[in-house]
């Protein structure tokens, strides 16, 4: 747990996080905390049981915004694309009046990006913080939506090059993602519109407006992931319809090769008869003449197949 004093977007490190009781002079104080911290932070700064509950659980949070008496509780879902998987990791936030309190399980990229830009942009005020630390967060959902439509396109291009098997699995896997990523977004939209719309004592009234640009971003991400949902399934119907065309390509070859042969297990068939008056059978050259008729006639099938693009 580190305690710091943030004046004009410069941090001075506090020893004691029970400083932070005490509204400063200028500035706020912003605790980055792990999850074993909240019994310490708890009785200290009176954050409501629920929301210390919700921290605690081991299962996946959605976010969410929940308003208490002295402190608002928002929970917000930081992006990650690592290994060709999607991860989201929850980020906690308890705002205050003089305070705000980031509460972890595992590092955040967006709050080690963020210590630059306050420095950058002066910021005295927790909800300014807030602003500034919501918008790396969405703005990282851009540069996540631009990889996985750079994986939809070499999919797609490796799809109509080669179709394998392995294919399929990549798409279910991460149409899976997108769908399940979908869902959470929504509620995180929900979010930001609260922030934007409704009235709350510890945002001030030009800030919502800058809230308001955050919403419209959540919003075009929201569209874009509605747009990589439908490619997806548009990946899935190039798949099969690949899949076709080659069981449809493979045909082809064997009616061609089949067709190929009739003529030529025709006189094989004639000639494997019993009967002593075949054209050529006593000819000293036959075996040699009937073979190379055979070779003849398939490769002039094979050439008016070639012709024809049968084959």
């Amino acid at each position: 747990m580190k305690t710091r004093l943030v004046q004009k977007g410069v941090f001075t490190i506090t020893e004691d996080f029970t400083a932070a009781i005490t509204p400063p002079e200028k500035g706020f104080y912003w605790i980055n905390a792990s999850v074993d911290d909240l019994e310490l932070l708890q009785p200290v700064f009176h954050l409501h049981d629920l929301a210390v509950e919700d921290c605690m659980s081991e299962e996946e949070q959605r976010p969410k915004m929940e308003i208490y008496d002295s402190h608002y509780f928002i929970v917000v879902n930081s992006i990650r694309f690592d290994d060709e998987e999607i991860h989201l990791r929850a980020l906690n936030i308890f705002l205050g009046a003089h305070f705000i309190i980031t509460v972890t399980k595992q590092k955040i990229h967006e709050i080690r990006a963020l210590k630059p830009r306050l420095w950058e942009q002066e910021v005295d005020a927790p909800d300014y913080f807030l602003y500034h630390l919501i918008d790396l967060v969405v703005d990282n959902y851009f540069l996540v939506g631009d990889r996985i439509e750079n994986k939809i396109e070499k999919l797609e291009e490796d799809i109509l090059m080669e179709t394998k098997k392995s294919h399929l699995n990549e798409i279910i896997g991460l149409r899976s993602e997108i769908l399940w990523l979908k869902k959470m977004l929504v509620p995180q939209k929900e979010v930001i519109a609260i922030l934007n719309r409704k009235e709350l004592k510890l945002i001030s009234d030009p800030l919502q407006k800058y809230f308001g640009d955050i919403y419209e971003n959540a919003v075009k991400i929201t569209e874009t992931f509605d747009t990589f949902r439908d490619l997806m399934a548009n990946l899935r119907e190039a798949y099969q319809s690949s899949l076709a065309n080659r069981a449809n390509e493979i045909m082809r070859i064997f009616t061609a090769l089949t067709t190929i042969f009739m003529p030529l297990t025709f006189i094989t068939g004639i000639y494997g008869m019993n009967f002593d008056n075949i054209p050529l059978l006593h000819t000293r050259y036959g075996d040699a003449i009937v073979l190379g008729a055979m070779i003849l006639i398939g490769l002039s099938m094979l050439y008016v197949f070639r012709k024809k693009e049968w084959l």
